[in-house]
């Protein structure tokens, strides 16, 4: 069972189960299709998964807290919750909370070295500078996450100011589908960038959830 959450609130994705041995995955809506699809594909049916809003990435300075509520509301429920994050441009502070409630949370600086593998990708971080990348999520959410908060759907022109120093689209896709990766090359047709698509799988989102 899945539930969404509105900000501060929770979206389950799991069993109603609740109680000793049970685990919540508590993590950021931008990844609940793909911890979804692994917790019934290995059947990890002690596992329950619920979901912060993915729009806090906006505001990431706003992310500590939100876990932080969420953690303190639901750990009653459970034996052991797994923070569903990196540390997602909140500068540590999201690894204070943890440390605070005594949780963890998913090894590396975002979704985007999950996948990759977090060690492949701080591997690349130099001569990929220029990157601006792309998941699943994100090619489904290109105008909503990207485009109107960024205000490009009003303004185009602010194109050549916010993405000057960008020089392609790396899209790290999750699932081989013809139709997303068409929604990325779009996006990077876009905002006038190269595109590169580089499949992932779930990677090391799949072993983290293993060891859990």
């Amino acid at each position: 069972m899945t539930v969404p959450l509105r900000d501060g609130d929770l979206t389950r994705h799991g069993l109603p189960a609740t109680g000793r041995g049970r685990v919540l995955i508590l993590a950021c809506g931008a990844l609940a299709r793909e911890i979804t699809a692994l917790i019934r594909l290995n059947g990890w049916d002690h596992m329950d998964l619920a979901c912060l809003p993915a729009i806090l990435h906006n505001t990431p300075d706003r992310i500590p807290a939100a876990v932080r509520k969420a953690i303190l509301d639901h750990r009653g429920e459970y034996e052991r919750i797994l923070v569903g994050y990196g540390d997602c441009g909140t500068g540590g502070a999201l690894d204070a909370v943890c440390a605070e409630l005594g949780v963890e949370r998913l090894p590396g600086p975002h979704c985007y070295a999950f996948f990759s593998g977090v060690d492949d990708f701080l591997s690349r971080a130099e001569a990929e500078m220029g990157a601006f990348y792309l998941t699943d999520f994100l090619a489904r959410q290109f105008d909503a996450f990207v485009v109107r908060p960024l205000g490009l759907d009003r303004h185009p022109e602010l194109r050549e100011m916010y993405f000057a120093h960008y020089d392609r689209v790396v899209y790290l896709a999750q699932t081989d589908d013809p139709v997303l990766t068409a929604e990325a090359r779009r996006a990077a047709d876009r905002l006038g960038l190269d595109f590169e698509r580089r499949f992932t799988g779930f990677g090391e989102l799949a072993t983290a959830l293993e060891r859990a």
